[in-house]
């Protein structure tokens, strides 16, 4: 499935590793030329180009130009409330560059959660709320990204797009924002990406992708390394031992997080995020791209081999 997510994006014209056949050529003929050994199971990962690369499908809300950002080594910070006492801030704020989501605070949970952001992706649900708290979130005097997504109505450029039209106004108040949404056509690409990987047709199945899908995806076109704090293994509320965390670390009377994953797995009416099914697709990128998990720490386990199949290799 992960060759899917090769495909999408070098359609796209990103900065993608090279499928995971090519680079086992290239460890081969590396072991040829000198004495060293090479990894069973290599972790990709790229060179940092000249500059900063171009990403297609994010445009700028003010100028309409294209992001231009490369990171060698990310965090990518959840707002899962396994992160609370974790004490994961110090090793957090070290990252070259540090992703959050949505309305996530780090005033109050910086030992914790850290307290840089390079990079913000943010709901249209979570719009109102980043509003609310502008002086916290909205910190330009960091250099902070921040990358909009929404449906393609709300986005529109003609006067009707509800979303568009705050992120304009948002603009001129704050003109030094930097503030970027993602292209109808880009979503149409995650659309696809998540029928591709999980074999389920966004809208048929009635699912919202979360923010953690675009999330992730962006990471991946954007850095080398990423290093994801507070996402729990696919099968991890399956455990009738699991403990018991906040869905988010910044409320922490809210709902329990295990309980939102699973009723939104399982719901049929309506319009629900599949996380859970997510997840699963992230522990399958992780075979294949440089990501680790921590907090809890781990990480996905080598795909079954049939034996009975193999065929071998001349």
């Amino acid at each position: 499935m992960c060759t899917s997510l090769l495909l999408v994006y070098s359609s796209l014209g990103s900065q993608k590793e090279r499928p995971p056949q090519q680079q086992q050529q290239q460890q081969q003929q590396a072991t040829a030329s000198s004495a060293q050994p090479v990894e069973s199971s290599p972790q990709p990962r790229r060179t940092a180009p000249a500059g900063h690369p171009q990403l297609d499908g994010y445009l700028g809300v003010a100028d309409h130009k294209p992001l231009k950002m490369h990171c060698t080594d990310c965090a990518l910070v959840t707002s899962s409330g396994h992160l609370l006492h974790s004490q994961q801030g110090p090793q957090i704020d070290r990252t070259e560059c540090v992703i959050r989501m949505n309305d996530a605070p780090t005033r109050g949970y910086g030992l914790d959660v850290g307290n840089r952001t390079s990079l913000r992706v943010i709901a249209h649900s979570s719009i109102q709320r980043i509003l609310r708290n502008r002086h916290d979130l909205l910190n330009v005097s960091q250099g902070t990204v921040f990358i909009f997504w929404g449906p393609s109505s709300y986005m529109r450029r003609d006067g009707k797009g509800q979303v568009y039209n705050n992120l304009q106004l948002l603009s001129q108040v704050l003109p030094r924002l930097k503030a970027f949404m993602i292209t109808r056509h880009k979503m149409l690409q995650f659309d696809e990406l998540f029928k591709q990987e999980t074999g389920k047709d966004r809208k048929i199945s009635n699912t919202w992708l979360s923010t953690g899908w675009f999330t992730m995806t962006i990471a991946l076109e954007l850095c080398d390394r990423i290093d994801v704090y507070g996402m729990v293994p696919p099968d991890f509320c399956r455990d009738p031992k699991h403990p018991s965390v906040p869905y988010h670390y910044y409320e922490p009377s809210g709902p329990d997080e295990c309980t939102m994953y699973l009723s939104h797995e399982r719901g049929r009416k309506g319009s629900h995020h599949r996380f859970i099914t997510e997840k699963r697709v992230f522990k399958n990128w992780a075979r294949t791209f440089n990501i680790r998990f921590f907090q809890p720490d781990w990480k996905p386990e080598p795909p079954a081999v049939n034996h009975a199949e193999e065929k071998p290799v001349f």
